[in-house]
This record gives C-alpha cells, structure tokens and sequence, in this order.
C-alpha cells in the first residue's frame, strides 16, 4: 500500500512549491516575474521547474497570450485551491511556533 502522506509531499514537498502556491493563493493571477520578485532567493531556472511541476501536477495552471512581448500568467486550479485549508492550518501552526520560540528567546 502506498504511503498517502509520501504521495503527497511528492507532489508538493519541495522547498519552492509551498510558497509559490502560497503567493498564487493571495494574489489568484500572477506573471512570472512577480512571482519572482516574491519569492525571494528562487532562481529563474527553479522557479520554471517549480512551476512545470506544478503545473504537470494539476496544481497550477498556466495560461499563455499571443501578444508581443508574450505574457504568460499563472494561477492555481481547483486542485491547488483545495491545498488551501492544508496550507491555512500549516500557517496557523508555523505562526504559533514563531510565539513559542520568541517566548523562551526572552526568558
């Protein structure tokens, strides 16, 4: 039997992907440079990879206009979107480690 929580973190478990769905989540259209300057310390390389993964994931989408300069903007899906209530327990937990961690620093 497969490991559902291995599966899972396969598919989003990398460094990068959290925060950039993360970023999608607030934000809902976002074009690639944006989402760069957002997510800070990602190479362009990563952040391509990250996407393409997500995207082969169905977590993303990614739509492309034919214009000139062409314009490719990135979104998250209804199965990214349903990552959200996960994602929103996980920074509720993180915010609640960052207290506790201040609180022995200052005793």
């Amino acid at each position: 039997m497969e490991c559902t929580l291995r599966y899972a973190l396969d598919i989003f478990g990398q460094k990068w992907k959290l925060p950039i769905i993360w970023y999608l989540y607030e934000n809902e259209t976002t074009r690639f440079n944006e989402l760069k300057r957002k997510t800070k310390g990602i190479t362009n390389v990563m952040l391509t990879k990250s996407l393409r993964e997500l995207e082969e994931n169905n977590l993303v989408i990614r739509k492309q206009y034919n214009t000139i300069p062409s314009k490719v903007e990135y979104s998250l899906s209804q199965r990214g979107k349903d990552l959200l209530p996960v994602l929103n327990e996980l920074n509720s937990w993180g915010e609640k480690q960052i207290m506790i961690d201040r609180e022995k620093d200052n005793i």
